[in-house]
């Protein structure tokens, strides 16, 4: 199944999972609207999938955290791109590894702007697109993190909790309509997610991945083509994917 005649809306798409995601949905003919903070390297994203795969790319400078520009967002696609088909809510980040005593309150601050009141807010406005048209399919990406948690993790793990919660009780709220809500949970991913995490210390991010192959952010994208590929009576409630190297405890 291909996504031809279907349009994606994906956030944080300036990089990593975002950015693959993008290429995957590409290639499978879906039109895209790309959004992130970073513009410069959404319209280097676009311009390349334009070229590769000849797909329409409409470019959004978004900060998810701010419910007002989301809203406007929204309302102010162009015509060709306001019947969102496909929802991916990626924008996410961890701030900080420190333990509650030492965490900044600015990181906490973020990591629930973003993660959270993010996520809710770009979904309460692409949601009505999709009920009123009786089709759609949200995907959130949440993190192994809503499984389990960690030392010194607890607002990120916390923040990934919620976005399981979400999912679940959205699911909920969408029986009555053919709109599908899938949520994808991998666990240690190769990408900027460490850098930005440490501030840009690249040795500390670098000592994550050491003595393992990490997941790979098209790895995820394609979790993400996969649940979205399904027929339409299939709902693919919840991926969950690790490296092989990784240790899952699941609770």
């Amino acid at each position: 199944m291909d996504l031809k005649n279907k349009t994606a809306l994906i956030t944080g798409a300036s990089s990593g999972i975002g950015q693959a995601t993008a290429r995957s949905l590409a290639k499978l003919g879906a039109s895209l609207i790309l959004c992130a903070r970073r513009l410069e390297r959404l319209k280097d994203l676009a311009a390349e999938l334009q070229m590769q795969y000849h797909t329409a790319v409409h470019i959004v400078q978004l900060d998810v955290s701010q419910a007002q520009s989301v809203t406007l967002a929204i309302s102010g696609l162009p015509q060709q791109f306001s019947n969102i088909d496909i929802l991916i809510n990626n924008a996410g980040l961890a701030a900080g590894l420190d333990s509650m005593v030492d965490a900044s309150l600015d990181d906490w601050e973020s990591m629930i702007d973003t993660n959270v009141k993010g996520l809710l807010y770009v979904s309460k406005a692409v949601l009505p697109i999709m009920l009123a048209r009786k089709t759609g399919h949200i995907v959130n990406i949440g993190s192994l993190a809503a499984h389990q948690v960690y030392a010194k993790g607890s607002v990120y793990c916390a923040t990934k909790h919620a976005v399981k919660a979400i999912s679940r009780a959205l699911k909920l709220e969408c029986q009555a309509s053919s709109v599908r809500v899938t949520e994808v949970d991998p666990g240690m991913v190769e990408t900027e997610f460490s850098m930005i995490r440490f501030k840009g210390d690249q040795e500390r991010a670098k000592k994550l991945y050491e003595n393992m192959q990490a997941l790979s952010a098209q790895d995820v994208a394609d979790a993400i083509s996969y649940a979205l590929t399904r027929p339409q009576h299939v709902n693919i409630a919840e991926i969950t994917l690790t490296a092989t190297d990784q240790q899952m405890q699941l609770v």
